[in-house]
């Protein structure tokens, strides 16, 4: 799961460097084009045509780059994307969430395995997926069905595909 989310982040990141690079380029050519493009971004957001063309002017003679970045592209340093981080936090949280279905299978009798481990993650899908929606401020039942939903999904889809291939009873 690590090596995923760092694929496809870093192909994220790619894509965001392509695009500091065009607009370098795009610098470099039209100087005068990027200051009235970069204006009228803040025209459109509500300044007035002349304050506009200030801060651009302003903007743009402290990092031009930058400016253009955060304010036409929507690329800010907060924003960036950052493979290694999110492979750790992908990483991590796999980590932890296996953690509670381990100590079920640890535990449970062998007769009610499945049962038990497929059932009791679901609750702890549940139980993470409300934490992870109350922890952005997004609503927790919604977050809490959404995950246990596509758990429950991909645990069913992982047993048709076992039992056709011979490996699930």
């Amino acid at each position: 799961m690590a090596a995923g989310e760092y694929v496809s982040v870093h192909s994220q990141a790619d894509s965001e460097s392509a695009e500091f690079e065009r607009e370098r380029a795009e610098l470099a050519a039209d100087d005068k084009g990027e200051h009235q493009e970069l204006a009228a971004i803040y025209v459109a957001r509500g300044l007035d045509p002349a304050l506009a063309k200030e801060v651009a002017q302003q903007l743009m003679a402290h990092d031009a780059l930058g400016a253009h970045a955060r304010d036409e592209l929507g690329i800010s340093e907060t924003l960036r994307a950052r493979p290694i981080q999110a492979a750790l936090a992908s990483a991590g949280s796999f980590a932890i969430g296996a953690v509670l279905p381990l100590l079920v299978a640890a535990i449970a009798p062998a007769r009610g395995l499945i049962p038990l481990v497929s059932g009791t993650s679901l609750i702890f899908l549940a139980l993470l997926g409300g934490l992870a929606a109350w922890a952005g401020g997004a609503g927790v039942t919604i977050g809490a069905a959404r995950v246990t939903f596509w758990g429950a999904l991909a645990m069913a889809l992982t047993a048709v595909i076992g039992s056709l291939f011979g490996t699930v009873a």
